[in-house]
Formats: C-alpha cells, sequence, structure tokens
C-alpha cells in the first residue's frame, strides 16, 4: 500500500539511468521516423500512383509483421541492447538505400525492409525496460515510454515537413541519422539486459510456453479484438469526419488531441490505475474504447467529436501501460522478448485487418460500424475479466 501511495515523482526518480536513456532514444527514434509519414507523398510526387503508393504502405506493414517475430527472437537470444542497435543501424542503412531507389519493385521491397528492419527494435525495447524495472514499477514506467513514442510522433511530422519542403532527400538522411544516434546511445549506455541459454532459444519452447499460458492467451485475445477497433481512428474515423462535413484539418486537429491528452496525462493516470487490479483496469479501459468509437454514431458535430476522442482516449490510456505491465509480469524471464513479440504478432494482425474491414462496413453501414466497436469493446472486457489468475 505504501508503494501505491508513493508520489509520481518519487517513482520516477527512483528508475535507473539506462530508464531514462531508453526513454530518450525512443523519443529521437519516434521524432526522425521522417519517411513513412510522407511516403505515399513522395511517391506521389515521383509519378506512381496512390494505389502504387498504397502497395509501398502495406510492404511496410507485412514489413513490420515480420519484425515482430525476428526482434522477439533476437532480444531473448543475441540481447537486448545488441538487438536495438542493429534494429537501428540497419534500419538506417535501409533508408539511404531507399532514397536512391527509382523503379516501382525496388521502393516496394526497401519500404518492406525498411519496415522489417527499423522496427524489430521494439520488443527488445519492451523487455528490456521489464529487466530493469520491478513489477510494482512497471504501469509507470511503460507509460513513461509511451509518453516518448507518442512525444516523438507528435513533433517529428512538422520537422518532416520543413524538411521536405526543402528537399524529399533530407528526410531519408534526417530518418537514417536519428537511427544511427539511437544505435549510438544504446551501444555506448544500455545494458545487455537478459538472454537464454541455447536449450531455451527459438521459437518452439517459447510457443509451447504460451500455449499453456491461458492468462496470456486471453490477454492476447483482448488485445487483438481492440486493437481491431483502435485502428479505426487511422482509418474509418478520418473519412467518417469528413463525409459529416469537416475539413481534413479538423480530422487533424482531433488526432492530435489524442496525443496531445496521452502525453499530459496518461502518467499521472497511472497513479491511479495501479493501485487496482490488473484485469480489472484492462476490462475498464477497453469498455471505455469501445464506448467512445460506439459514441461516433451519435457524432455530427465538432463538440460531440471531441468527446468522442476524449472517451477512447481515456480508455487507451487506462489500458495501455497497464497491457503493456501485464504482460511483462505473466512472461518467464528468459522468455520475455519472445512474449512481446507474440504480442506484436497480434497488434500487426489487426493493423493489417482493421481497416479493411473498418472501410467495408463504413461504406454499408456507418451505425453498424460503431456498434460493432462497441460491442468488441465489451467483448475484450469479458475475454480479459474470464478464467482466474
Amino acid at each position: 500500500m505504501q508503494q501505491n501511495q508513493t508520489s509520481l515523482w518519487a517513482r520516477l526518480s527512483a528508475f535507473p539511468r539506462p530508464v531514462w536513456i531508453l526513454f530518450f532514444g525512443t523519443f529521437l527514434n519516434k521524432f526522425g521516423t521522417f519517411v513513412i509519414p510522407f511516403l505515399a507523398l513522395y511517391m506521389t510526387r515521383q509519378g506512381y500512383s496512390t494505389a502504387q503508393a498504397g502497395i509501398a504502405m502495406g510492404a511496410y506493414g507485412a514489413g513490420n509483421f515480420l519484425a515482430s517475430g525476428l526482434g522477439g527472437h533476437l532480444a531473448d537470444v543475441l540481447g537486448r541492447r545488441k538487438t536495438i542497435v542493429v534494429s537501428m543501424f540497419s534500419g538506417a542503412l535501409t533508408m539511404m538505400l531507399l532514397s536512391q531507389a527509382r523503379s516501382f519493385p525496388a521502393i516496394v521491397l526497401l519500404t518492406g525492409l525498411a519496415g522489417l528492419a527499423g522496427e524489430f527494435y521494439r520488443p527488445a525495447s519492451s523487455a528490456l525496460l521489464a529487466d530493469l524495472v520491478p513489477p510494482g514499477q512497471r504501469v509507470t514506467a511503460y507509460s513513461g515510454y509511451r509518453m516518448a513514442f507518442n512525444a516523438g510522433w507528435a513533433f517529428g511530422p512538422a520537422t518532416a515537413g520543413f524538411l521536405a519542403g526543402h528537399s524529399y532527400f533530407w528526410l531519408f538522411a534526417g530518418d537514417a541519422a536519428t537511427s544511427v544516434l539511437f544505435g549510438i546511445v544504446a551501444w555506448v549506455a544500455l545494458p545487455h539486459g537478459v538472454r537464454t541459454t541455447k536449450s531455451q532459444a527459438g521459437w518452439r519452447p517459447a510457443l509451447r510456453a504460451v500455449s499453456r499460458d491461458h492468462r496470456f492467451l486471453r490477454m492476447l485475445a483482448a488485445s487483438g479484438t481492440m486493437t481491431l477497433v483502435f485502428m479505426q481512428m487511422a482509418s474509418t474515423f478520418g473519412l467518417y469526419v469528413t463525409g459529416n462535413g469537416f475539413s481534413p484539418a479538423t480530422y487533424g486537429a482531433l488526432i492530435s488531441f489524442n496525443g496531445v491528452l496521452v502525453v499530459l496525462c496518461e502518467l499521472p493516470l497511472t497513479t491511479i490505475t495501479q493501485r487496482f487490479p490488473p484485469r480489472r483496469i484492462l476490462a475498464a479501459g477497453f469498455l471505455l474504447v469501445g464506448a467512445g468509437f460506439a459514441a461516433n454514431a451519435f457524432a455530427h458535430t465538432i463538440p460531440v467529436f471531441v468527446l468522442v476522442v476524449f472517451i477512447f482516449t481515456l480508455g487507451e490510456m487506462t489500458s495501455a501501460p497497464v497491457s503493456a505491465a501485464y504482460v511483462a509480469d505473466l512472461a518467464p524471464v528468459e522468455l520475455r522478448g519472445r512474449y512481446m513479440g507474440v504480442m506484436g504478432f497480434s497488434s500487426a494482425l489487426a493493423v493489417v485487418a482493421g481497416p479493411g474491414l473498418g472501410m467495408a462496413l463504413l461504406a454499408r453501414n456507418p451505425t453498424a460500424l460503431w456498434a460493432l466497436c462497441g460491442g468488441l469493446g465489451c467483448l475484450a472486457a469479458t475475454i480479459i475479466s474470464s478464467g482466474k489468475d
């Protein structure tokens, strides 16, 4: 109980130095993610069609999917620090090669490799954070990690727009430079983290452990269900807002409101959420996300859309840090990277399927889409609440 009553600042101050270095590196890397947000615009400026740009973006998503498995494996076998370093340097090299690609097949191939190389550090970062922080402090730690991640995304695109105004080459060079900087910081200042023995290496023992871990399987199912819902923010939500007569700038402002809330409010909110059993908090967060998207059925004015974003962002802030900490607590130490990789697989599948399914239903019946989102929130809350600890 005393730990729960400890001030937020005291908990943050107790984090070891490598945790803050990881936060800084994550912010730096995400701040420098210049190319992908502008890839479609870059390709159309090069004379490619929007359909071809969509294929390239799909290749990046496929690379991201593969990165979950590769990153989870390397995090446990090669070590957390080395995996982060290899990801950052290989990602930088891929970006510079992509800057010189001119043919469509080369662009698609290198974009896919960029998604693989530049993203397989993430299971290692999540696992290293769990290595460094004891269970009682992990909710706050993962909230800080998410704040660094979101702050980088919030400030990076504005800088990317400035660079693109001079030359698109500087987008690739800036992206590569920030990756190299994070790689150097990781190599110099981060610890090795946990590594497994040869007998524990590979995916077979990990998948065997996962298949027997009913709590993790429930978490996997609930989290995948919620990702299907949350991906509507980056797909159908924008179409729905503009379909109600509002400009793309209005949609952009609503998404920015989500980011601002996460950066400013999520970390203080953990002082409340970590006091309760994690599965109850996860269920509450999933219900709020579902309710927020379901409220779109009644949203036709800007104030109501603002309320929609506030509700589902509150659900995101409630559940996301607890989700990461809960998985870290469930994972055996020697399998922690691969557990994070399996979570990444689940999210990547939902990222691939969610927008397409949502847009197909939006075209037929928008009200049914938002009602389904609410229903999926209830389903995820039921899944995570069922069974015994």
